[in-house]
């Protein structure tokens, strides 16, 4: 997801204390963003209750704006995540005059790893031996198909590839967009700290990225090979994270140009037409042509995060304390949330029971227990560490700290 998870950033409030060691803390707080991490949770939660209830053989509803909001759930994390860590980089950047690639990945690593690989490990060791929570057709014979290059690619953080290899891996098919984000992170800083002309790498990525896609489409013979990296591409939309860090270098940077479009981007009148028209389209299915639909709500979506991140004046405000706990473990959310709808429908079938109004509640209650647990139980164990490795104290340290 999705995540920059934990680091929530913000150039809304930005704090400088000396430490013992004469060295400057920078903090970044950005405010709304857990609840906008909740939100593209949410949406992908909706979508997949649909998906499972149609997977266990119960009627579902199949409509278009359903089977889209799982998808621009995960776009929305895309854009979030790439504004977050771009802007980390340009302000470590700024603050230290260097960009230390090796701290980045040790902070991504305690921020996305252990949950990653506890949901991996168990859908190919544990779940497949749970009858209750068997899917028709994805039994474990089909989960342990093709074992060795399957284990592999989820290890070596290459499920969306596995994702179109293979048959659905249960309980752990959503970690492709972890893997995605992955195979960003391992790229974008060593481009952030080399290239200094950020707007010419944001551009250059995602003319490069849709360049690809063109050529890969329409250009390309479809044999099955080129069909599977145009799946594999698609599902690597590493130009959504870039879109996010144009926004994020639209926030960070003071010049004239970005002046003038911040004082764009933050009226009124451009805040509440991009909130309705977003909202209008995605609930009216409006579905974009293939080769540019994840960029036109990406930018969208862009828009949104800027305002309600580094607005002063945003239209309203998402700062409650139940909206930043549940974006807090959005990442758990976003990871359990697949066997907490499986297990929700087996209750309710086994109690003669099983309707909507029973299954979405229920169904998001366990989800949130789950990861309310898996966070405060286990991922904090290893988030507290990585702040060792932060030049740039973010998200609910940085909060925390500041006493907001």
């Amino acid at each position: 997801m999705i995540d920059e998870q934990t680091t929530t950033i913000s150039t809304v409030l930005l704090k400088h204390d000396k430490m013992p060691s004469k060295h400057i803390e920078t903090r970044v707080y950005f405010p709304n963003l857990n609840s906008i991490r909740f939100i593209a949770a949410f949406l992908v939660i909706i979508h997949h209750i649909e998906l499972f209830k149609y997977m266990t053989g119960v009627p579902s509803e199949g409509n278009k704006v359903i089977g889209m909001i799982g998808k621009l759930g995960v776009v929305l994390f895309f854009v979030l995540s790439g504004f977050l860590i771009s802007y980390l980089l340009f302000k470590e950047k700024e603050v230290t005059s260097t960009i230390s690639i090796r701290k980045f990945y040790l902070r991504r690593i305690l921020r996305i790893w252990p949950l990653y690989f506890l949901i991996v490990l168990s859908a190919f060791f544990v779940f497949p031996f749970i009858s209750f929570l068997t899917l028709p057709g994805l039994e474990k014979s089909v989960v342990w198909e093709d074992f060795g290059l399957k284990l592999s690619l989820y290890v070596l953080f290459l499920p969306n590839l596995a994702l179109y290899m293979f048959k659905m891996l249960p309980y752990a098919a959503q970690a492709w967009s972890i893997g995605a984000e992955e195979q960003f992170y391992l790229i974008w800083p060593a481009l952030n700290k080399r290239v200094n002309n950020k707007w010419a790498l944001m551009f250059g990525v995602i003319i490069l990225y849709l360049g690809i896609k063109f050529v890969a489409i329409y250009l390309l013979p479809q044999t099955s090979a080129v069909l599977l990296f145009n799946q594999f591409w698609y599902a690597t939309p590493i130009d959504c994270m870039a879109i996010g860090g144009i926004f994020a270098l639209i926030a960070f940077e003071n010049s004239s140009f970005t002046t003038i479009i911040k004082k764009i981007l933050f009226s009124k009148w451009c805040q509440w037409g991009t909130l309705f028209f977003t909202v209008a389209l995605i609930s009216q299915g409006v579905y974009i042509k293939y080769y540019l639909h994840f960029e036109f709500y990406a930018v969208l979506f862009g828009i949104l995060i800027c305002n309600f991140a580094c607005n002063p004046k945003p239209i309203f405000s998402m700062e409650y304390k139940i909206l930043n706990y549940l974006g807090k473990i959005s990442y758990g959310l976003y990871m359990f949330h697949t066997v907490a709808i499986v297990f929700s429908i087996r209750i309710l079938e086994k109690a003669g029971i099983l309707s909507d109004h029973i299954l979405y509640p229920l169904a998001i209650v366990i989800s949130i227990f789950i990861s309310a647990a898996s966070y405060e139980w286990y991922e904090k164990k290893f988030i507290v560490k990585k702040v060792k490795y932060s030049n740039i104290i973010s998200g609910d340290s940085a909060r925390i700290k500041a006493n907001i």
